[in-house]
């Protein structure tokens, strides 16, 4: 008897930039919809089972807005939820913003940049959601 092994890839169609900023959630989107010119509104907060079904899934705060000409939708999660972070092996950084469908690459690098200039943000960068162990946390 012959095995046959299913391999499966999750397809991440989505560019990930990690934030550090000791900001609250409300106050970054302020100052993200401020200097970029988004709309980020709050949304139902994200639940994940990040201990695999032993304890209620944890909530993290996530907000979302959309660029309604290329229907690019942007969202910013919290990594630190109520019982503990989304993404464990990135502890250092605070939030994500996630950003599916199509966006090239002048945009995010521009995005990126001008994360970068506002003052209470101490870093922005692309991370590779590829290279991430807990990167199934990010599907919803």
């Amino acid at each position: 008897m012959t095995k046959k092994i299913l391999k499966f890839e999750i397809d991440l169609d989505f560019a990930l930039i990690a934030i550090t900023t000791p900001l609250k959630d409300y106050r970054l989107c302020y100052f993200i919809n401020k200097h970029l010119n988004f709309g980020f509104t709050k949304i139902t907060d994200l639940a994940v089972d990040i201990y695999q079904g032993t304890v209620e899934p944890a909530h993290f705060s996530i907000y979302h807005h959309q660029w309604e000409a290329t229907e690019t939708d942007f969202y910013l999660i919290a990594n630190k939820g109520s019982d503990g972070l989304l993404i464990p092996e990135m502890r250092e950084v605070d939030y994500f913003l996630m950003i599916r469908n199509f966006i090239d690459e002048t945009d995010l690098n521009h995005i990126i940049s001008s994360l970068n200039r506002i003052p209470e943000i101490l870093a922005a960068v692309k991370i590779e959601p590829k290279k991430m162990k807990s990167r199934e946390n990010l599907l919803f």
